[in-house]
């Protein structure tokens, strides 16, 4: 997921202005679109801030429960973590596992590796291993994990199934396979302020989606859990929530918008791939804006699975 205040308060409802939405436009943002999501070394500072702000605390608590149940009868735990990204879940999940556990945390693009594991390397975590591998292919013998672990992974891949049929593949019997994914659909924003409307509506969702992912991921999780062969009775779903209203939260999450989607590099591509520079400056300016409000509100559901194999 593209994950990626100012003046006076806003609260009038104002047209917004659609930038436009041909055939072309739509094939060239996502030429873009992939080009730039397979290359996180053009990302600013300020994103990679506001994925390490994700930990197993605030992103995986359905999860949390069942770590500490399995620990309890096995200390040697081996868990993968599949799109670890910055690894910042992944450190806390060796942490969570015991020194006598051991996580191994993958992402299918290796410039993101040294992160993780500088981030290990700085809280003294020992148990973690960081390696370049793809959720479509996982490079590792059948029952291999006792929990496999994804978030927001799914739902920037057009065949989200075959993924959860590959950590279901390396699991071993009695383990869980764990997902939870974002439902953009689902989210909601106050004040209405133009620019930050238009770029969710417009240009959000529409990356995700022209590049073959899914806005509703999160609802999706239990089917696409039985399409990848997972028995209902061994599905356990939930719903969790993203909330920023805080300052500190409302900047990270705003700044992380800014620049996953309208950082330097981003906004040049994608003005070249047909969207209009005022629009770009306009998205950015109202991140700008909300973020400085004292009423400012940013909440969307989340989707959580378990599987028990």
């Amino acid at each position: 997921m593209i994950v990626i205040g100012g003046s006076a308060q806003r609260t009038e409802t104002r047209k917004i202005q659609h930038f436009h939405r041909s055939n072309s436009f739509r094939s060239k943002i996502q030429m873009s679109g992939e080009k730039h999501a397979n290359d996180w070394s053009i990302l600013p500072e300020n994103v990679f801030k506001f994925m390490e702000s994700r930990t197993a605390s605030n992103s995986a608590v359905f999860l949390l429960p069942t770590i500490k149940e399995m620990r309890e009868s096995n200390p040697h735990l081996k868990l993968l973590d599949v799109g670890a990204g910055v690894g910042s879940m992944s450190v806390e999940f060796a942490q969570l596992v015991g020194s006598e556990g051991y996580v191994t945390a993958v992402d299918v693009n290796p410039v993101v590796i040294p992160r993780g594991q500088a981030l290990a390397e700085q809280r003294g975590v020992k148990n973690i291993t960081f390696e370049t591998a793809s959720g479509h292919k996982l490079p590792y013998e059948d029952e291999t994990f006792d929990i496999v672990h994804c978030h927001q992974v799914l739902t920037h891949n057009m065949d989200p199934w075959d993924i959860l049929r590959e950590m279901i593949r390396v699991t071993k019997p009695g383990g869980v396979i764990a997902a939870r994914e974002g439902d953009l659909d689902t989210e909601v924003i106050w004040p209405p302020i133009p620019g930050v409307l238009k770029f969710h509506h417009d240009f959000e969702i529409k990356i995700i989606t022209d590049r073959g992912g899914h806005r509703d991921a999160g609802r999706q999780l239990l089917s696409w859990a039985m399409r990848a062969g997972a028995k209902r009775d061994q599905i356990t779903t939930s719903f969790s929530t993203w909330t920023y209203t805080e300052p500190e939260d409302r900047m990270l999450w705003a700044s992380g918008m800014i620049g996953i989607a309208l950082g330097p590099n981003l906004r040049e591509s994608n003005i070249k791939a047909g969207v209009p520079a005022a629009d770009m400056d306009e998205m950015r300016e109202g991140w700008a804006e909300w973020m400085k409000l004292d009423n400012a509100v940013l909440a969307m559901l989340h989707g959580d699975v378990i599987i028990r194999k």
